[in-house]
């Protein structure tokens, strides 16, 4: 037996758009910080214990240095 299955895409998800920046936890690969950084970072982001640069800007989405642990959408 087949099943076919239908997502049902209300008005609103059609017209308003899903952000394409989110945050993201990013590990030190120096010292095993764990923070938070914008995907979309215009200054570079350091680590607070080791001072280990962890994000650098690149005109859109950010270089990631250090290890991405999870995304927050």
């Amino acid at each position: 037996m087949l099943r076919l299955e239908v997502h049902v895409v209300s008005d609103w998800e059609e017209l308003i758009p899903r952000p394409r920046s989110s945050f993201v936890r990013v590990k030190c690969l120096k010292c095993g910080n764990e923070q938070i950084v914008f995907s979309h970072v215009v200054n570079k982001v350091n680590c607070n214990v080791c001072g280990t640069e962890l994000a650098e800007p690149s005109g859109g989405k950010a270089k990631i240095k250090g290890e991405i642990v999870s995304v927050f959408e």
